[in-house]
């Protein structure tokens, strides 16, 4: 459990200005937003609120470093890579429990955050050393063929608020290992993390200019005039779809290369020959981790007839017996969701279920305490055509519908028009394969119920995005190919 005195030295310790052209410095007419601690709703800090005048002094300075930064030794953006990493390491506990301060999940949720988001700067330190082309003798015999791969520019990166130090971490990373200067608008909900990262980054030995940090309560006002410069080639958001879209059509304007991480709707589907217990494991992991604020998180509870009672069953009991309460306090599960958007949206969404005909095992509403708190909440036996099948969910809500075949089981985890992730519970090893060939999602969870990890690529497949980030894949996002033709030097 920490102390308020320990609260007050990690909020010290956060550069709350732009980070523009490495100075720290006030926005365009000392403007100032509020970032709040929504287990209870008082205000943290204030930080800098950034203008558009202030987004495009970043990117000048983005622009400005971009030369220099392509042309820096691959060797000398791992090491400071490498060091930034180690710095997280020493300060881990202080960022967990800023991280716990401006979002809410549990302590060691938190500290769970610290090893996973800081394991891209140690994995694209790796990478970094090792961007590869080829050379080649073309068909004809007339020429060498010479592939190369080169930073794609400056970039403009869009953190969402639920993992304020592994978002980051997973877009900026692998753009400076590339060689690429950056632009990062971090969430309104939870810019502090990113804010004390990058200074971490300066101390690391990351030149002038090639990380600018522009928080903002106007992420529109902002977005248009960097997506309509010229000078910007590269745009990585993690969000909404909706939003997400919005972006695509704006960076259509300079064909602007895109990542897009965006909705999920992820069905968690047991078979009737799954482990039971393994399978509670995995949705306890794959509903609550977060408090269900994930785009990984399980929204869809697909199972089959002849487990479902047992499965509800366990489940419940295990939901009832989640510790609720102030992500710093001891031994807590569930802390508050972000804001009261989203406590609304959770109430909406299970009051839908209900009146269709859905059962409330446990929970169902809002908490009577301080803050923003929800129910950790089980609905059974939900309906077709409950919004809570269709629309990702984002809090503590377990539904769960039931399937009699495999091809049932199919149809309704692919009845959706996102496809991020998928969790499938079966004994069945040929079962499990066609899972892998049937369902349409970028990522499966085959008997686990976490899969993400730096060194594996996250992405989906239909609205749920574009691209990938981590893994080998996750820096091509970054460098361009270029091909060049050479006469053979036997002609």
């Amino acid at each position: 459990m920490t102390t308020a005195a320990d609260e007050a030295k990690v909020l010290a310790d956060v550069p709350t200005g732009l980070l523009i052209g490495g100075t720290w410095q006030d926005a365009t007419g000392g403007r100032r937003f509020d970032v709040l601690d929504p287990s209870t709703g008082s205000t943290l800090v204030s930080v800098a609120d950034a203008s558009p005048e202030d987004a495009v002094r970043a990117l000048d300075a983005a622009v400005g470093a971009q030369d220099a930064w392509a042309a820096t030794a691959p060797r000398t953006r791992s090491d400071i890579l490498r060091r930034a990493w180690e710095a997280v390491q020493a300060r881990r506990d202080d960022i967990a429990l800023l991280m716990t301060l401006e979002m809410g999940k549990p302590l060691a949720e938190s500290l769970g955050e610290v090893t996973y988001g800081s394991e891209f700067l140690r994995w694209f330190s790796e990478e970094a050393v090792r961007i590869t082309g080829r050379y080649g003798v073309n068909p004809e015999g007339t020429g060498r063929t010479i592939v190369s791969q080169h930073p794609v520019g400056p970039c403009y990166l869009i953190t969402p608020w639920n993992f304020p130090l592994a978002m980051a971490t997973r877009k900026i990373a692998p753009a400076l290992a590339a060689g690429c200067t950056v632009v990062v608008k971090p969430a309104e909900l939870t810019p502090l993390t990113t804010l004390y990262v990058a200074r971490l980054l300066e101390e690391a030995g990351l030149p002038p200019g090639v990380l600018n940090v522009v928080p903002t309560t106007t992420a529109a006002a902002i977005t248009e005039p960097l997506l309509a410069d010229r000078r910007l080639r590269k745009l990585s958001f993690t969000g909404s779809t909706p939003v997400g879209v919005k972006l695509l059509q704006q960076a259509a304007g300079n064909v602007l290369r895109t990542s897009m991480e965006l909705g999920g709707n992820a069905p968690f589907v047991v078979f009737d020959d799954a482990d039971v217990d393994a399978a509670v494991e995995g949705a306890m992991l794959a509903k609550f981790r977060n408090i269900g604020q994930a785009c990984t998180a399980s929204n869809r509870f697909l199972v089959h007839e002849a487990v479902a009672d047992e499965f509800a069953d366990k489940l419940t009991a295990r939901v009832q017996a989640l510790p609720i309460g102030r992500g710093t306090d001891e031994g807590v599960r569930i802390g508050p969701l972000i804001n009261e958007a989203a406590v609304g949206k959770a109430e909406e969404l299970v009051q839908d279920a209900v009146e269709r005909g859905a059962t409330v095992r446990i929970g169902g509403g809002p908490i009577d305490r301080p803050g923003t708190f929800y129910s950790p909440t089980v609905l059974d036996r939900v309906p077709p055509g409950s919004d809570i099948l269709r629309t990702e969910i984002f809090g503590p809500v377990v539904g769960i519908a039931r399937f009699a075949t495999e091809d049932d089981a199919v149809r309704l985890a692919n009845n959706t028009e996102y496809g991020l992730v998928s969790y499938v519970y079966t004994k069945d090893l040929a079962r499990g394969q066609r899972m892998i060939e049937r369902l349409e999602t970028g990522m499966m969870g085959l008997n686990a119920g976490v899969i993400s990890n730096a060194s594996a690529p996250f992405g989906g497949v239909k609205q749920s995005g574009i691209g990938r980030e981590g893994g080998f894949e996750g820096i091509h996002e970054y460098l361009s190919t270029k091909y060049t033709m050479t006469p053979s030097p036997f002609a």
